[in-house]
């Protein structure tokens, strides 16, 4: 347990699970326990572990490899990856969540699909054919 008078710049990392109420900048890597933000809580660091829970503040991006739970209590700028989620009534969250079990669980990138960059060109070579049919609301032609 950090307490809630202690402030740690810089990584942290372990194989057990852990609790923080201090401050914490830089970041955090529980990869296989479980992390959880106390209420006084203040990060300005990216988190990875098993599972999240965040009662207080985080500035940073969030990995849950298992499950992240962001309480009501909890204030949270960064995006979230994760195969489980919880976001309770309440909680302040600005970021995007992608809940999605291959990209929590992989430290590469997300590549688009096959499929996905088949379709965008099927799409492209469809509004460049010519046609002389008419939409209406696009709101733009092609003359």
């Amino acid at each position: 347990m950090l307490g809630a008078t202690i402030k740690v710049k810089g990584d942290i990392s372990g194989e057990e699970n852990l609790l923080i109420e201090g401050q914490v900048e830089g970041s955090v890597s529980l990869s296989s326990h479980e992390l959880t933000i106390g209420k006084t809580g203040k990060l300005n660091a990216n988190l990875t572990a098993k599972t999240i829970r965040i009662d207080g503040e985080v500035d940073g991006d969030i990995t849950g490899k298992e499950k992240v739970v962001v309480t009501s209590t909890s204030q949270i700028k960064g995006n979230i990856v994760t195969p489980k989620m919880t976001l309770e009534e309440g909680a302040r969250f600005k970021g995007t969540i992608d809940i999605d079990p291959a990209h929590a669980n992989s430290s590469a990138s997300p590549q688009p699909s096959a499929s996905a960059a088949t379709s965008s060109k099927s799409a492209a070579n469809s509004s460049n054919t010519g046609s002389n049919s008419s939409s209406s609301g696009s709101g733009s032609s092609n003359s």
